[in-house]
């Protein structure tokens, strides 16, 4: 149809006046409404099918979502699994360096602490041990060996502090002012003979 309408144009070309021409205005019209008629068939034939297609394309569009859904899922479930296991890596090596870390910690405090004189665990841990053997051979001693009399010199200081008699009471406190004014009132050599006297 458009050659017919080109050669038809290239023969009026020589004359621009003719181009409205009966038989070019005659082909052109026709041409329209061959057109016209084969929009409006595919209109019906679409109108008819349509309702197939439309169903066809859902189906499709089913089948299509439930493969990309399957290889989504598998994707995810890859990944998770590759995040799972690099979480686990990760966790592991913090705990190493964790560990590492606090035995350090804990070896440069034990020096500082040994450094200041304070015992470690495993010293408080020997002394007791001592001291429960010890303990232990106090007891033994004390069972096998008759009750004795209390040492001479315990009784020896119970005796001298019945003898002796009691220390003099102390000589009860004079107020400030009193003792400015004797202390003004004796003359330089009785202080010194009081003093003497009280040492």
């Amino acid at each position: 149809m458009v050659k017919k309408l080109k050669q038809m144009a290239d023969k009026q070309n020589a004359s621009p006046s003719r181009l409205l021409d009966g038989a070019l205005a005659g082909q052109v019209k026709e041409s329209a409404q061959q057109i016209w008629l084969a929009g409006m068939g595919a209109f019906s034939r679409a109108q008819a099918e349509g309702t197939k297609v439309f169903e066809a394309l859902v189906k499709e569009g089913a089948t299509l979502q439930k493969k990309t859904q399957s290889v989504a899922e598998e994707k995810i479930s890859g990944v998770t699994s590759k995040m799972t296991s690099m979480a686990g890596d990760v966790q592991a090596k913090a705990g190493q360096h964790w560990d590492k870390l606090e035995s350090i910690f804990e070896e440069r405090t034990a020096k500082a602490l040994n450094k200041l004189g304070v015992p470690s665990a495993k010293d408080v841990d020997a002394l007791i041990s001592r001291i429960d053997e010890l303990s232990a051979k106090v007891a033994k001693l004390s069972k096998s060996a008759p009750a004795k009399a209390p040492a001479p010199r315990i009784a020896r200081i119970d005796e001298l502090s019945a003898t002796t008699p009691p220390p003099p009471p102390p000589p009860a406190p004079r107020s400030a002012a009193a003792k400015k004014t004797s202390a003004a009132k004796k003359p330089a050599a009785k202080r010194a003979a009081s003093k003497s006297a009280r040492a």
